[in-house]
């Protein structure tokens, strides 16, 4: 039996059965138990086993459907990979992934997703799973796989303007699970669990799956719904026990935290940004029974890769003002490297790096991409180069300062802005340089400025139809939320772009459009 099985797959149908009458799922107002769960995952395997889809990358289109969850777990037991679509996404982009991985089959339950129609141009077939009936039989036992095999394949943005695939093996996905039960987070069948993830973003994995495994209930926010709106519903009413959010959803709920009745939480886990300690602090004044985590973790390293479990009350030492990532989880190994690749010791700034059993086996048919992004030391270590600039504290935790390259963090999704760049110079038939900005908006959120080098006085090009060109390219949570005219851009003593005074240029901007 190999760990994937002992750790997931076996523990997945132990609790299907264990909990059979118990609820598995809250969809829209809709209720799902158990029982409901397993026949949904008996009939998508019964599909694939008609059609001998094993070992095979398989696209599934997400939706907000029970049939999207069964179906992962479906795939998982016939020894296939899953690649997530967001239907929301530009389709050349969905198509694009497909074609990157050969994908020859895709399930879906929204059979008017507009996608749809480009199939049969591609070469890929398609299953409404929902049409599927459910089998008499019980579920027979998992197709033999190996833990290399893949479980899973996210596309991340890259900087040459085409998404990059990230493999997730059987093992690194079990090995995560094996960290996520050390760290302290009980999650049991009377849980109830806020699902506030995307599932093309990794944390929606860790959310699933330990609800799953269990026997708690997951309770799901509709595309259509504000997603902190709905999320501050749930946890009132539904009396959500355990919930992983980005602190961008508890920023967008800060206003509202004294009429807010968080008392049911007893597990708040911080997630895919970087959290300001006076926000933890103050979401632990609302949610007055909570323990909070802040986890981190890079895509490449599965989920997450380190802890840091706040006590009770926390007082805020750090000299940034911004939670310790923590420390490294069971799995995972790590080390801060200087621009030599040499590692460094305590209390001092430097790349974070990871290595061990959760650490990807490299990109998707991108050897040069694995060349940049990974290190091997001379113990004999391979270790993931994470980008992140972080220092280890002498108690052992890490502290995280930002990024060292031009990736960035928007809504708790990666995001290269050198692709960005690349779209909008392309469009502009590159007459203009172009560059892509973080800035944090008066809220205290994450947003994208993009900058033109040409006159504000005199250009030509029409912002808005570059807005709707980039959408036509990017999801929505990469397109810029102002554009702005400056000429020349501002540079630095290495004659590189001065991206600190651009953010002045913004503050500047925003002061004269308000």
């Amino acid at each position: 039996m190999t760990t994937f099985q002992q750790v997931i797959l076996t523990p997945l149908l132990d609790s299907i059965t264990a909990h059979a009458d118990g609820e598995a799922l809250l969809i829209n107002s809709e209720s799902y138990t158990y029982r409901q769960l397993g026949q949904r995952i008996s009939a998508i395997r019964h599909a694939l086993q008609q059609q001998q889809i094993h070992h095979q990358i398989v696209a599934l289109l997400l939706d907000d459907h029970i049939d999207t969850y069964a179906s992962i777990i479906a795939l998982w037991f016939e020894g296939n990979a899953y690649l997530p679509l967001n239907p929301r996404w530009p389709e050349q982009r969905n198509l694009d992934i497909i074609h990157q991985t050969s994908a020859k089959l895709l399930l879906y339950t929204d059979p008017n997703a507009p996608i749809l129609q480009q199939f049969s141009t591609i070469g890929t077939s398609a299953i409404p799973t929902t049409t599927l009936p459910t089998p008499s039989s019980q579920q027979s036992a998992p197709y033999p796989t190996d833990d290399n095999d893949l479980a899973y394949i996210l596309f991340t943005s890259g900087s040459t303007g085409k998404p990059k695939g990230v493999c997730i093996t059987r093992d690194n996905l079990a090995s995560f699970i094996q960290s996520f039960w050390h760290t302290g987070i009980n999650i049991t069948s009377s849980d109830r669990c806020l699902q506030a993830f995307d599932l093309t973003f990794d944390v929606s994995i860790q959310t699933f799956l330990t609800a799953f495994i269990p026997g708690a209930c997951l309770c799901t926010i509709p595309t259509a719904q504000v997603k902190y709106l709905y999320a501050a519903m749930l946890i009132t009413e539904q009396g959500i026990t355990c919930a992983a959010m980005a602190p961008s959803m508890l920023t967008y709920l800060r206003p509202y935290f004294s009429q807010l009745d968080a008392s049911s939480l007893r597990t708040t886990i911080l997630t895919a940004e970087a959290c300001p300690a006076y926000l933890a602090q103050e979401w632990s004044k609302c949610a007055v029974n909570t323990q909070i985590f802040d986890l981190y973790g890079p895509t490449e390293a599965t989920v997450y890769s380190t802890c840091f479990h706040l006590p009770t009350p926390y007082t805020d030492n750090t000299p940034n003002g911004i939670l310790p990532i923590g420390k490294p989880l069971l799995n995972i190994d790590a080390i801060i490297i200087d621009s030599d690749l040499n590692p460094l010791p305590a209390n001092h700034e430097g790349e974070l790096c990871l290595a061990g059993r959760q650490v990807t086996p490299g990109y998707w048919q991108n050897p040069s991409q694995d060349a940049t992004a990974f290190i091997t030391t001379p113990d004999g270590k391979r270790y993931y180069r994470t980008g992140d600039l972080c220092t280890l504290l002498p108690d052992g935790n890490i502290l995280y300062h930002g990024r060292i390259d031009q990736q960035a963090k928007i809504q708790g999704y990666r995001v290269e802005l050198g692709e960005i760049e690349h779209h909008a110079a392309t469009y502009l038939k590159h007459h203009s340089r172009t560059v892509a900005v973080t800035y944090q908006s008066p809220q205290g959120l994450d947003q994208i400025a993009l900058f033109i080098e040409d006159d504000p006085d005199t250009h030509t090009s029409n912002d808005n139809d570059l807005l709707d060109h980039l959408k036509t390219l990017m999801p929505q949570y990469m397109i810029p939320s102002c554009i702005i005219h400056h000429c020349p851009l501002p540079l630095n003593n290495n004659q590189k772009i001065d991206r600190n005074a651009l953010k002045t240029i913004i503050s500047q901007h925003a002061t004269k459009n308000a």
